[in-house]
């Protein structure tokens, strides 16, 4: 009983605790961080898909050909929904609206008690830049 009274140790103790502590947090952020990445990754997905068809004022060949390269470039294969009111043919005339919304499912696995999916969502919006003859 002398030796559990005993205030000897109590520092090693704390700092085990905290080591521990530490230790949890930062295999935590090591789990949670890349949801984040994908998710910066996701919006420049959509963005750059967007500009490219702002550009073209359509969605055809050079828009898949950009989603295909992104899908490369950020090892993300995202669901997209385009939204645009069309002339004829996915071609938009000059100034109008186009949307698009980026969709991926990211699974953060918290070590062994299983797996949590996470669906992120990206929107962009800008407006056609080509103006198309009748």
């Amino acid at each position: 009983m002398k030796i559990l009274k005993s205030k000897k140790g109590e520092g090693y103790i704390d700092v085990i605790v905290i080591i521990l502590s530490a230790m949890l947090v930062i295999s935590l952020a090591v789990k949670v961080f890349p949801v984040f990445i994908a998710k910066n990754q996701l919006n420049t997905f959509a963005d750059e898909i967007l500009r490219e068809a702002e550009i073209s004022g359509q969605i055809g060949s050079n828009v898949n050909n950009r989603v295909i390269s992104m899908k490369k470039l950020t090892g993300l294969n995202p669901q997209i929904i385009w939204s645009a009111k069309y002339k004829s043919r996915k071609k938009i005339q000059l100034n109008e609206e186009i949307n698009v919304t980026v969709i991926q499912t990211v699974d953060i696995g918290l070590f062994n008690f299983g797996s949590i999916p996470i669906k992120l969502t990206s929107k962009a919006k800008g407006r056609s830049e080509v103006y198309w003859k009748e």
